[in-house]
């Protein structure tokens, strides 16, 4: 089975920055799309960031600029650089994949998500 495990949430202050890491139970990302996902309190979960099996990137725009998406060569972990963070920032983040299973049929990972939190 494969299983996704974020880390390197925790409190910072406004303008500061954190990395958090996504590892898999094995290599899959060089041949499988990533995307991290946060949730604010009371907020709906929402996509922040992407990288595609070929590296390439895609950021919504309310942190394109401050956060960069990044993978290791082995495609075993996902990176998500934060920096010049706000508290408009604080949410849980969650690693997320579509793993084909078959020709014709794919599954949804989540991590089990790590929590930033921006305040002074």
């Amino acid at each position: 089975q494969v299983q996704l495990v974020e880390s390197g949430g925790g409190l910072v202050q406004p303008g500061g920055s954190l990395r958090l890491s996504c590892e898999a139970s094995r290599s899959i990302f060089s041949r499988n799309d990533m995307d991290w996902y946060r949730q604010a309190p009371g907020k709906e979960r929402e996509l922040v960031a992407k990288i595609t099996s070929g590296s390439y990137t895609m950021y919504a725009d309310s942190v394109k600029g401050r956060f960069t998406i990044s993978k290791d060569s082995a495609g075993k972990t996902v990176y998500l650089d934060m920096n010049s963070l706000k508290p408009e920032d604080t949410a849980v983040y969650y690693c997320h994949t579509k793993l084909a299973v078959s020709v014709e049929a794919k599954v949804e990972i989540w991590g089990q998500g790590t929590l930033v939190t921006v305040s002074p």
